[in-house]
């Protein structure tokens, strides 16, 4: 490895010891090169640690791509299976995504879950891979692209999810629709109130305001910022009631 490389990874090192929402002495995480590439790898304690992690890494390395081999460690341990099922299910479930199509793979096999009567319609696909949730196929909105991949997040076993639907027709994403997504996330979540809670974005990064009703609730509503597909960072500035 080069001396450049070397000092980008110390530098990198350096900023994660001083992030205190990554805990690197519980959950380690893995830094090298590959040719170019920076490579992160092990298990994150949160969604917060895993994208805090990824944005300090970024920061160093502005040139260079990253490979994201994170995963956050579950709050259920399932099999890819049990996983796949789950985010089926949720999909299914969930009326804003009641046309669509709904697709899993098991074994080497797409099968058709729910075939949509509507065009045009949603098409999801499912894979779930080492508890990785992939997410494929076009949705009509990049509201609905996020709302689906928080929903692969709830699910308990999901250590990671790669969201590469497509909307179409194509939208140009912005702070309006981040904070738009982020709304329509803690309204379908059935612990936050979310009648409480001000959600505000710039440059991707968003930021909660508000009364909850324990620490409890501020981290939950924290989370469905972060599981937020395109969030960067995230301020909560929620406070708990006494």
């Amino acid at each position: 490895m080069g001396g450049d490389q070397e000092t980008v990874l110390k530098e990198i090192r350096a900023a994660l010891e001083r992030e205190t929402r990554i805990n690197l002495h519980r959950y380690p995480i893995r830094l090298s090169f590959s040719a170019d590439d920076l490579v992160l790898e092990g298990e994150t304690e949160n969604i917060a640690a895993k994208k805090l992690a990824l944005e300090l890494a970024g920061a160093e390395v502005s040139t260079a791509r990253i490979v994201d081999r994170l995963r956050v460690a579950p709050a259920e341990r399932m099999g890819d299976a049990e996983i796949r099922d789950h985010v089926c299910k949720v999909l299914i479930q969930e009326p804003a995504l009641d046309t669509y199509t709904i697709r899993a793979r098991r074994k080497d096999k797409m099968e058709i879950l729910r075939q949509s009567a509507v065009e045009p319609a949603g098409d999801i696909r499912v894979e779930v891979e080492d508890g990785v949730v992939i997410l494929n196929g076009h949705v009509p909105s990049l509201s609905h692209k996020r709302l689906a991949g928080v929903l692969a997040w709830w699910v308990p076993g999901s250590r990671d999810v790669i969201n590469g639907l497509e909307e179409v027709p194509p939208e140009e994403d912005n702070d309006d629709e981040v904070t738009d997504a982020v709304r329509l996330v803690l309204e379908k979540d059935p612990f936050v109130d979310a009648d409480r809670i001000r959600v505000s974005a710039r440059n991707y990064t968003v930021t909660l305001e508000g009364l909850v009703q324990n620490q409890e609730i501020k981290e939950m509503a924290e989370f469905d910022a972060w599981y937020v597909f395109g969030v960067d960072n995230v301020a909560n500035q929620l406070v708990v009631e006494r």
